[in-house]
């Protein structure tokens, strides 16, 4: 928007005009897959931690065989 308010004709300041909201369109777009991304890997992280703590309950006892 800076470039925009410099420029010397209404060409170039539409150009400028054009350019910096495409480029703020593109930035949240960027920002919103960023976090959803982040959810995803915290959900994932949670669940494993979930499922590691529950499964030694699961899991049968180790019985020792005599020799």
């Amino acid at each position: 928007m800076i470039r925009a308010a410099g420029a010397r004709d209404k060409e170039a300041k539409a150009r400028f005009k054009l350019i910096a909201k495409s480029t703020m369109l593109h930035a949240a777009a960027t920002a919103k897959r960023l976090r959803t991304s982040a959810e995803n890997a915290a959900d994932s992280y949670a669940r494993a931690m979930k499922k590691a703590l529950e499964a030694p309950a699961k899991r049968p006892a180790k019985t020792k065989e005599a020799a």
